[in-house]
């Protein structure tokens, strides 16, 4: 008789917001702080996420993330612990910059790398495809040793999709619908049939 896996729970999310957010500035792996609204957004998700029973927080290492996640935990009160593979994606030379900015700089290669899908990569950066396999090996190595726990996890938008798109078998091409709205808690499952979507989008910061 093969040992079946354990179930393991997780909840996704995205930091909350800071000021290069409002900005509309890439990122990446830069570390920025939260911003005040970001860090009252934190504070409320506490609260809200208060209702289920967590056994532990995994954070990427980037500072937005874990003071997002520290925030919550001193309502959650759960162990906490942290990945640098869930970092966002390296944006390289175009960290920094607005959309905006990479349209009048250099818009023929914005162009081209918007229709990669999954090979998008940003000049001396990652492409998705990196970030996705990084992820889900954090993700796997998660349930790998914390199986059959209810863990949330305080990541990046970027991290999210790659997780999210793969499940759903997106290719990530500009004409493909939205998926994900702003602000939201989305529940991923793992058990002897591995890793799948249970409710996407299944709450939401007003």
């Amino acid at each position: 008789m093969t040992e079946r896996s354990p179930v393991t729970h997780f909840g996704l999310l995205r930091h909350a917001m800071t000021e290069w957010n409002r900005e509309r500035r890439i990122q990446g792996q830069t570390d920025t702080p939260l911003s005040p609204l970001g860090e009252r957004q934190a504070e409320q998700w506490g609260h809200i996420l208060k209702a289920y029973p967590w056994d532990r927080i995994l954070v990427s290492d980037a500072r937005r993330a874990v003071e997002t996640a520290a925030m919550m935990n001193t309502v959650l009160e759960a162990p906490m612990d942290s990945d640098s593979r869930l970092r966002e994606q390296d944006w390289g030379e175009w960290t920094g910059k607005t959309i905006s900015q990479l349209k009048r700089e250099a818009p023929l290669l914005l162009a081209e790398q918007e229709k990669a899908g999954w090979n998008f990569c940003p000049p001396a950066g990652e492409d998705r495809l990196m970030v996705r396999d990084r992820s889900l090996k954090a993700i796997v190595g998660a349930c790998e040793k914390w199986g059959g726990e209810r863990i949330l996890v305080v990541t990046h938008e970027g991290v999210i999709k790659c997780l999210l798109y793969d499940l759903c078998g997106r290719r990530f091409l500009p004409g493909e619908p939205g998926m994900i709205r702003p602000r939201s808690l989305h529940w991923l499952i793992h058990d002897q049939h591995g890793l799948r979507i249970e409710n996407m989008n299944a709450m939401t910061l007003p």
